[in-house]
């Protein structure tokens, strides 16, 4: 590995470091920050919007890329991986602070299939975000086109299907 790649990936270590941390402080403490007033549809909506900026943003960098706008392509990709962390420490305090709302609508089946497929590939897509990441910060761009191919459109259902998961939670809020 080349000196720049193993500053990269001190860089990567060191964010995800200090994202787990906050995880762990928000796991702590966010049932008492909450409990100040913020109103239960707050996080909810907070994490819809980021799921939709995700998209917007992955999207984006996939245009960038294809434009063969490499340095574009690599700010964007740096930004949905922090808007992607954001969402889940986030996620972690809303679940930890509010109990669920349950879908009571008229299409349950279909919510029920949209939710369920989306948790499991959200569990997927960490790995393959982080090894996807790694490759190219690792300037192992071959096999980083390779996982890209597999984390991009799978990383575009995980934001998507959270924005619909959302919409169709909306009234129950």
């Amino acid at each position: 590995m080349t000196t720049a790649g193993a500053r990269n990936n001190s860089w990567l270590i060191w964010v995800l470091s200090v994202v787990l941390l906050g995880v762990v402080a928000f796991l702590y403490l966010g049932p008492d920050l909450f409990s100040l007033g913020i109103a239960r549809g707050t996080l909810p909506a907070i994490n819809g919007a980021i799921n939709a900026l995700t998209t917007i943003v992955l999207i984006m960098a996939w245009r960038a890329i294809m434009a063969k706008q490499v340095e574009r392509h690599k700010r964007l990709m740096l930004s949905a991986v922090g808007l992607s962390a954001l969402f889940l420490v986030l996620y972690v305090t809303q679940h930890s602070s509010f109990e669920s709302a349950v879908y009571g609508g008229p299409i349950r089946g279909v919510y029920l299939f949209i939710l369920l497929s989306h948790i499991v590939l959200a569990a997927v897509i960490v790995p393959l975000v982080l090894i996807t990441l790694n490759r190219a910060l690792s300037n192992r761009f071959d096999s980083h086109r390779k996982i890209a191919k597999v984390t991009l459109p799978l990383w575009l259902y995980v934001s998507i299907t959270g924005v619909v998961v959302y919409l169709m939670m909306m009234n129950y809020y």
